[in-house]
């Protein structure tokens, strides 16, 4: 029988610290919030290799009293609650008494702090949760506090850390968003001696908007509002113009503590659809301002998860909100057409439902992760793949050309050396401009012509991408792109996977790059819009995924060259499609999963006809 023991304080204060701090994000994240608790005006954040190496943050609160400086550092030791009453009426960021006793135990700490009434401040060196020493030193008022050689005497966690521009990018975030949050206090972040952002104290948010985020998010915001007895609700949303492939540059706020929330996020971009629907998600910057009983904060050590008293109603003033804000402004700031108001019911969010799923050719499908397409960012006179790869490029005009598909070849005739996934079709024609029609046999077939010829762009990009024999084209005027902080970081991150998918980048400024080629299978894509995507994507994978996902998926956004739905194909065109699509390794889903060919047999349209039972 084993027995019950006590943990020591080094253990608890180290699995503590696996809940509060999982990595440099963390630290900075409850180092600032202590800050802002201290009523500092001005904050600096330095850190050194993505945190990795060293994080410094100096404020000018109101300073810890010098008998309390050893104090800060045991467990569960605050100024923030008395008891446990407090917890339910609580107006600070911290409170648990958690982060310190955490951080020192996993990392060498040194503070100095000094307070109004002293002439001198405290100084302690903390390394791996045991005090070196703690003397008086001369000091400004405020804090400062360094961590160096986070996670040193614990190896493990070493392991679970992205790269240093990752980790950089994370907190880097995090500080953003607490600026926006408390517009008057001046933000300063450096990063390996390099200034990253810098927020001066103002009382307009927009100014704080405008510098984390820039001039053209600033430009395409409206702001809404809504009080009632319980909550005030108010904010900015933005535009389709400023929408992206992720959920990044979504902010939700609670009495100014900054959350994730589901319930809260769907009301917003349920709200958002009801004007503008499109297949990317909504800038926004939500504050909700609400009486501390109806909320609960205890909920996570890391306190971003709330609990609301009502789910419901908070779901329903977040929607109203934001849908009475668009309705009245949508025409003038958005400056686009506004669609029919769908009726939005906030109990959908609780709901789950079916979707019916065609059946397929065959029986298996592509479990890939669904990325979205906008259908509206390529030409639809460009396809490349159903004319003849003979290109060249025209010196005067910048251009790629390619010669149309002989009409007098023979298609049947062509017949590759791989062996055919499905029998030869007969092509009947094409319905809606969308489907085309073939037959073989007793058997009718029907292709859809966007997702089959996506699918053949795809396998042809990756088997180029595998051996390394991407064809890039030339852009007739280079594209300047000016890049956040955390975008510019995950680029430098991918700056060979980029080379290798056959762009041409060069860096052109702080964070910002300037796009030279692009690859040929792209045709006349929206680079900028695609760029962004690829972004997004590999943000969302993380640095810890290999390559080959990482090609993978930029393969798959590369498929908007495709030849798009309503669109009209020659009988000769059509026949081409269908042959390219018989010879590929897979040809009977899209990248997305979608089914590009389904087959309905003589014996099941009889069925649907009543000739035979």
């Amino acid at each position: 029988m084993k027995r019950i023991n006590v943990l020591d304080l080094e253990t608890s204060n180290k699995i503590a610290a696996g809940e509060v701090v999982d990595r440099p994000f963390s630290v900075v994240k409850e180092l600032l919030e202590n800050s802002l608790d201290a009523g500092a005006q001005n904050i600096t954040i330095e850190i050194t290799e993505g945190g990795h190496k060293c994080i410094k943050i100096t404020d000018d609160g109101y300073g810890i009293h010098p008998d309390d400086i050893e104090k800060a550092f045991l467990p569960h030791a605050t100024s923030k609650i008395n008891e446990i009453e407090d917890i339910y009426k609580i107006n600070t960021f911290g409170f648990r008494g958690e982060a310190l006793a955490s951080i020192a135990a996993v990392s060498k700490v040194r503070l100095i702090s000094r307070t109004k009434t002293y002439e001198y401040g405290k100084e302690i060196s903390i390394e791996g949760g045991v005090i070196n020493y703690i003397k008086d030193i001369g000091c400004n008022i405020g804090t400062t506090i360094e961590i160096e050689a986070l996670f040193y005497n614990v190896p493990a966690r070493l392991k679970f850390l992205k790269s240093s521009q990752r980790e950089a990018a994370l907190i880097n975030d995090i500080v953003e968003r607490l600026a926006l949050v408390n517009p008057k206090v001046s933000f300063k972040l450096l990063h390996n001696g390099s200034k990253v952002l810098t927020t001066y104290s103002t009382n307009e948010m927009k100014d704080t908007i405008r510098a984390i985020y820039g001039k053209n998010i600033c430009e395409n915001i409206i702001n809404f509002e809504k009080h009632v007895d319980i909550a005030s609700i108010y904010g900015y949303i933005g535009n389709a113009e400023i929408s992206r492939g992720s959920r990044n540059n979504q902010s939700i706020f609670v009495n100014k503590r900054y959350i994730k929330n589901k319930s809260i996020t769907s009301a917003v971009e349920n709200a958002f659809k009801s004007f503008l629907t499109i297949n990317k998600f909504p800038f926004f910057i939500l504050f909700i301002d609400i009486f501390p009983e109806l909320i609960d904060v205890n909920v996570h050590p890391t306190k971003s998860e709330i609990k609301f008293s009502d789910d419901r109603l908070i779901y329903k003033l977040v929607f109203d909100a934001v849908h009475e804000s668009l309705r009245h402004g949508v025409k003038d700031t958005f400056n686009i057409p506004v669609q029919s108001v769908l009726s939005i019911n906030e109990d959908s969010y609780f709901e789950k439902a079916s979707v019916q799923i065609p059946i397929d050719l065959k029986t298996s499908r592509s479990d890939d992760f669904i990325l979205p397409i906008n259908n509206n960012s390529f030409s639809s006179n460009y396809r490349e793949d159903i004319y003849e790869d003979k290109g060249y490029f025209n010196e005067h005009q910048n251009l790629y050309e390619i010669k149309p598909f002989s009409e007098t070849k023979n298609i049947e005739d062509e017949t590759p050396s791989k062996e055919a996934k499905f029998p030869f079709l007969d092509v009947i024609g094409q319905f809606n401009n969308t489907y085309i029609l073939a037959q073989s046999g007793e058997e009718l077939y029907i292709l859809d012509q966007h997702a089959a010829h996506e699918k053949i762009l795809f396998e042809k990009y990756n088997k180029s991408l595998k051996n390394r024999e991407v064809t890039a084209q030339v852009l007739a005027a280079p594209i300047v792109l000016e890049l956040s902080f955390e975008d510019y970081m995950v680029y430098e991150e991918n700056i060979e996977i980029f080379r290798n998918t056959g762009f041409n980048i060069e860096k052109f400024g702080e964070n910002t790059i300037n796009i030279r080629e692009i690859p040929i299978i792209l045709g006349e894509i929206q680079v900028k819009n695609l760029f962004l995507n690829i972004i997004d994507n590999l943000k969302a994978m993380g640095s810890g995924e290999t390559s080959e996902v990482k090609y993978d998926k930029i393969a798959k956004l590369a498929c908007k060259a495709a030849i798009k739905a309503n669109n009209k194909l020659s009988l000769i065109e059509m026949k081409h499609l269908i042959e390219e699509l018989r010879y590929i390794d897979n040809p009977f889903t899209c990248p997305h999963g979608r089914p590009t060919i389904i087959k309905i047999t003589l014996n099941e349209l009889e069925k649907r006809f009543k000739r035979i039972q």
